[in-house]
């Protein structure tokens, strides 16, 4: 999907705050998206019909699902009145659960064969006849503390499976797994902890990598095509994943590319650099770090998304890379200030990941607050870097169709 492609767009996406995160299942994959939707202050009234057809352009009725999360009382309470398509999912609240005003409406949509998620565990028990309405219970890390890591005790029994919210760590991840969560919610990243140094310059990127970094090198260097097509030949494995995407639909190719150097030549050293970089961030077999690398790829997209309309593909490139490699240091255990001794970015990506500075650094900024944040985090992101709201939703939006593409 080019970044040219019609995004999403509606007078409801500049009324509105959006942020995103996973949903991810104990294979480590992301079975669902979380969208949560957050009124601006000057909002009184926000159109559910919009939302709902500018969630449809990124998740149609027969694609991935999607968690609607929305945190608007009156918007929600609409959005319960209507009927979605069945890969939309709803959560409500715990206080909108309990409330009597909405048991119809949910009854309905449960009859219709919406998904509904209960959010938060409830003061009060559920009345009797909405006790099978919900699928999934979504609780937050912090009221499980209160289990002191351990299994639920007998007295505490849960009649639904239920997704873990609050994960920022693997470790995390892996103990809310060991609980019994059918999901968790959000990417095991905590940026906030620095990555200890390597103990050694032995401890550079994996051996079966070693390939893919020295064609970045000779790619960003703009080395004769006879040496890159030689490096190639060097991993057959990775030699035949290019001649597999250049043949894919999504060239339109009418007639096969069957050597190296041509397929060198059609893609471009920018593409090529832009294909190499995601390999480089997508290729761990770690399958803890499947959500990382998901995270990774959509914060690249993202960041291009976010300047779509620059003239310059190399700079969107630039703005792609620099996303997906943001993660890199969590992906490798290095700090960046030694990963990017051994990997070819420039200035520009360089100052937004070690010093977090520079034109790139306002569009990463917001991309982690993207990520998860609240309503007040985005907006103070969006302000503070001189973005649009609408430009910024759009953009998102966008980015998350995009992913849906590459996988």
């Amino acid at each position: 999907m080019s970044p040219t492609m019609q995004s999403p767009d509606a007078p409801i996406l500049g009324q509105v705050a959006l942020s995103y995160c996973p949903i991810i299942d104990s294979q480590r994959n992301v079975m669902a998206t979380r969208l949560s939707v957050f009124p601006l202050g000057h909002a009184r009234w926000l159109p559910v019909g919009e939302l709902l057809t500018a969630v449809s352009q990124v998740w149609p009725a027969d694609g991935p699902q999607v968690v609607l999360s929305v945190r608007c009382e009156g918007l929600l309470a609409d959005l319960l009145m209507v009927q979605p398509t069945s890969n939309v999912l709803v959560e409500v609240p715990k206080f909108m659960a309990c409330d009597p005003v909405h048991r119809d409406s949910i009854l309905a949509l449960v009859e219709h064969g919406t998904t509904l998620l209960l959010s938060g565990r409830p003061d009060q028990p559920l009345p009797r006849e909405l006790l099978g309405a919900f699928k999934y219970a979504i609780i937050d890390l912090a009221d499980e503390r209160r289990l002191d890591g351990g299994p639920v005790p007998a007295g505490v029994k849960r009649s639904i499976g239920f997704f873990q919210e609050g994960v920022q760590t693997i470790e995390q991840m892996e103990g809310a797994f060991r609980r019994g969560a059918v999901a968790v919610l959000g990417w095991p990243v905590d940026e906030s902890e620095a990555v200890p140094a390597a103990r050694s310059s032995a401890a550079a990127l994996r051996p079966d990598l070693k390939v893919t970094l020295e064609l970045l090198n000779q790619v960003h260097q703009e080395a004769p095509l006879s040496q890159i097509e030689t490096t190639l030949k060097f991993d057959p494995t990775l030699a035949f994943r290019l001649m597999r995407y250049i043949n894919s639909p999504v060239f339109g190719l009418t007639v096969e590319v069957t050597s190296f150097s041509q397929a060198v030549m059609l893609l471009g050293y920018q593409r090529l650099k832009r294909w190499l970089a995601l390999l480089l961030a997508t290729g761990g077999s770690d399958k803890n770090q499947r959500p990382v690398m998901y995270a990774a790829v959509r914060r690249g997209l993202l960041m291009e998304a976010l300047v779509s309309t620059h003239p310059s593909g190399e700079h969107r490139n630039e703005m792609f890379i620099c996303g997906v490699f943001s993660l890199l240091d969590r992906m490798f255990q290095r700090p960046f200030s030694e990963l990017l001794h051994t990997l070819p970015v420039s200035d520009d990506v360089y100052q937004a990941l070690v010093e977090e500075r520079g034109p790139y650094f306002p569009a990463l900024d917001l991309v982690r607050t993207l990520e998860g944040g609240s309503g007040h985090d985005v907006r103070e992101k969006v302000a503070l870097h001189g973005f649009q709201m609408r430009h910024v939703n759009r953009a998102l939006l966008h980015a998350l169709a995009s992913a849906f593409q590459i996988g």
